[in-house]
């Protein structure tokens, strides 16, 4: 049976996520409190900010960063995207 959780960020119970993203506080809480549907759409945001900010993710120093970002995008005000980040624009 699917687990379910009240979802901080998307406001409904649904379907929560199948394992801890992080080994840590974060983690834990938003395994309790996060959605699958609702991390799914952090990864697609974190993709910009790793993108925009040219993110090594062999360093720890943007580990930290995207942790922060993740948070806030998850918990606090929907996080920003980066200053210089412009939508791709579909032209048929």
């Amino acid at each position: 049976m699917t687990r379910m959780v009240k979802c901080a960020k998307l406001g409904d119970t649904l379907p929560g996520m199948p394992f801890k993203p992080f080994n840590d506080a974060l983690g834990q809480r938003i395994y309790e409190s996060i959605s699958a549907e609702a991390w799914r759409q952090w990864i697609e945001h974190s993709k910009k900010i790793v993108n925009e900010y040219r993110l090594d993710l062999t360093q720890k120093k943007s580990h930290e960063v995207l942790k922060e970002q993740c948070e806030q995008f998850l918990f606090g005000d929907g996080g920003t995207l980066p200053p210089e980040y412009v939508p791709e624009s579909h032209k048929h």
